[in-house]
């Protein structure tokens, strides 16, 4: 029998000292549960992933001293093993670090193991900075149990499908009582359930029990959910800490199964992960209360239009940061109904929100004018239109520079995707918070966010009424781009592709091979690829965005902006 604490913390990446206050914390509660060994998750020690930091002369040192503070810890608690991720300097041809885990007692290295598989591609690019470990199978006698380890991507080639090597193959030939994984992997619809099939079926392939310790939290476009788990080869997944939490847990591993500390089999893990939009709902609203956090801020503004995508990231926002945190600005024009000024009335004083009020008809007309006058041409059409956008983001920067809130921009997957937005205007602020959600999308979690609150949040009236930039007279989303409904769908298939999901990859091929079958279909489609594919410029001057979905905008989607896309 073994007792063993996981714990799901949320790092800081670069915040050595933190960092280690963090894991410090959770070891000494592992010594008062009685715990003969505590996992931490990858890269624990820096936070995953340090990107170039790991070139830097300084964090090389911090991180140095990060390890140290580490092994001193260990010394005050000498009965307690301690599995920590972190880089490991190397010498010699190829890079300068392995992605390690190291074991340490009493101030001791007790092993230390290198990443054998480095994943380079979506969001990922470890084999810029990492070179590969050996070929082996790190196994530690702890207490009564004899315990391997592997990290993250080391699990997931069970299959031989993406690597040559499969180090659960070895793990199986050195025959451990039980597997220890720590990971960073980042959350999007449908990876939990994923991770779940994946290692439950490597479990029972190779007769291995196995702990796998995820860390959670937002770091920039990428969340981690936490939700780490136990699996067994009979049964699969038999227990699973919180998502979206941090959370120490302490395990007993007795007899090949995994139980509480009483002894008890732990409560069945339900199979189904979160619906959709309550996913996303969770997902967004720790994301951006982890950007804010991280980067400094304590307050965001939202420009509030009086549409569904300003309203949806104002309650999205009260809920990562309370209401008392958030600001609003509407900033009619004279093309602004009346309507969209009393919807976002309605919608601030629902989420106890303080609403400002900025006209901008009076700067757009000292513009024009101005133009005209140096130009010699009446400012008209998508010039006037743009025009109003970039004020608007003025005037939000401007708030931003003198208040110190972080500027939250409100455009969607489907208006991003093809460049239904204005750079320097719509586009202006430090995070995207909807910007991996299809316009479809924004108006379901919208619902849901109603039904979730058990009352209307967001007024009926925004979910009700056609999307409009309201930059034109009776302008409607539709005057430039098909619905909605049409559209998102070619986008699923041209942007994401056989990255969806089974069902949803399934539906968006049957409805463009059913668009394929008319001419006018196939122009359609076209131009939507166009579009996509010359509004890459924008997307790379857009603030980073919240990922929720397998391949979102950002550094999973490397294409380049110079191209043909016909």
């Amino acid at each position: 029998m073994i007792k063993l604490t996981l714990a799901q913390l949320n790092y800081t990446v670069g915040d050595i000292a933190g960092n280690v206050a963090r894991m410090t914390e959770a070891a000494r509660q592992a010594v008062r549960d009685g715990s003969e060994l505590v996992v931490f998750s990858e890269l624990s020690l820096t936070g995953y992933y340090p990107g170039d930091l790991l070139d830097d002369p300084l964090f090389q040192a911090r991180t140095a001293d990060g390890l140290e503070a580490l092994r001193q810890a260990s010394r005050e608690l000498p009965e307690l093993a301690w599995v920590v991720g972190a880089p490991i300097g190397r010498t010699g041809p190829g890079k300068k670090w392995h992605n390690g885990l190291l074991v340490l007692r009493d101030g001791v290295v007790l092993l230390s193991y290198a990443k054998q598989l480095l994943p380079t591609y979506n969001i990922f690019d470890e084999r810029r900075h990492f070179e590969p470990g050996p070929d082996v199978a790190p196994v530690l006698q702890i207490g009564k149990a004899r315990v391997g380890f592997m990290i993250c991507e080391d699990g997931w080639n069970d299959q031989g499908a993406d690597y040559e090597l499969n180090p659960f193959r070895r793990m199986q030939q050195a025959a451990p009582d039980l597997v220890v994984s720590i990971n960073a992997s980042p959350s999007e619809i449908g990876k939990r359930e994923l991770r779940h099939k994946v290692f439950a079926q490597a479990c029972a392939q190779n007769g291995l029990p196995l702990l796998y310790v995820n860390q959670i939290g937002g770091q920039d476009q990428i969340v981690y959910d936490g939700a780490s788990f136990a699996a067994q080869p009979a049964e699969g997944v038999v227990f699973e800490m919180k998502r979206f939490e941090e959370d120490v847990v302490t395990l007993r591993f007795e007899g090949g199964c995994f139980l509480t500390p009483q002894g008890e089999c732990p409560r069945p893990v339900d199979p189904r992960g979160l619906p959709t939009m309550a996913f996303y709902q969770a997902q967004i609203v720790l994301g951006l209360r982890d950007y804010a956090r991280r980067c400094g801020f304590k307050q965001v503004v939202v420009g509030s239009s009086g549409g569904i995508d300003s309203a949806l990231t104002l309650a999205l926002a009260a809920q990562a940061l309370g209401a008392d945190n958030v600001a609003a600005v509407t900033m009619p024009s004279r093309y602004s109904s009346s309507g969209s000024v009393d919807d976002s009335v309605a919608l601030c004083r629902n989420l106890g929100i303080t609403l400002y009020t900025h006209p901008i008809a009076e700067a757009v007309d000292v513009y024009a004018r101005q133009f005209e006058a140096s130009f010699g041409q009446p400012l008209q059409g998508l010039p006037l239109e743009n025009l109003q956008a970039r004020i608007r983001g003025t005037i939000l920067m401007e708030y931003s520079n003198a208040f110190g809130h972080l500027l939250l921009t409100t455009g969607n997957k489907s208006e991003v995707s093809v460049g239904y937005c204005t750079l320097y205007g719509d586009t202006n602020g430090g995070l995207g918070p909807i910007g991996d959600l299809y316009k479809t999308e924004v108006f379901a979690l919208s619902r849901h966010i109603n039904e979730a609150a058990g009352r209307e949040l967001i007024p009926a009236a925004i979910i009700e009424k056609p999307p409009s930039a309201e930059l034109a007279p009776g302008q409607k989303d539709t005057d430039s781009l098909p619905p909605y409904e049409v559209l998102d769908e070619i986008l699923r298939f041209v942007i994401e592709g056989e990255r969806l999901a089974p069902d949803e990859y399934r539906q968006a091929r049957e409805f463009v091979e059913h668009l394929r079958g008319t001419d006018d279909g196939q122009a359609l489609i076209a131009r939507v690829r166009r579009m996509v594919g010359r509004n890459e410029y924008k997307r790379r001057q857009a603030p980073p965005i919240i990922r929720v979905r397998a391949r979102a905008f950002g550094a999973g989607r490397q294409m380049p902006i110079a191209a043909r896309h016909d």
